[in-house]
């Protein structure tokens, strides 16, 4: 492992790049700049933004805050990109222009699930206390 990367291979550089377009993506939509009805509507949480190795690509893993239809908001999102990449180039001082791609954040669900299985009586009668 070289001393610029982290035991899961990344880069510093990208990961500190990383948290900085993910808080610009953050106050933008906070502050509701962008003028989308349904993005407006909806509280947004960028739980993570992943760069490639060379920076020019992000990708935002997002979670919704409430009852909406995350289907509904990654649409409106995809559909506002040029303006996000634009007012996070604003935002973050880099060389590039990161190309943004919006995923859902499926992390939440998938810890809500193995806490569900954990405490299952059959899985906690294996698991015992000892």
């Amino acid at each position: 492992m070289r001393p610029t990367e982290t035991s899961e291979g990344r880069s510093v550089r990208a990961l500190r790049v990383g948290e900085q377009v993910r808080h610009a993506l953050s106050e933008v939509l906070m502050r509701g700049d962008v003028h989308d009805d349904v993005l407006t509507k909806h509280s947004i949480s960028v739980t993570e933004v992943r760069m490639s190795p060379d920076l020019r690509h992000a990708t935002a893993f997002v979670k919704t805050l409430g009852e909406a239809d995350e289907a509904v908001i990654l649409k409106a999102l995809r559909t506002n990109t040029a303006y996000l990449q634009s007012e996070v180039a604003r935002r973050v001082n880099a060389r590039f222009a990161a190309k943004l791609k919006f995923l859902s954040d499926e992390s939440f669900d998938e810890g809500s699930h193995i806490d569900a299985l954990l405490r299952d009586p059959h899985i906690a009668r294996d698991l015992g206390s000892d």
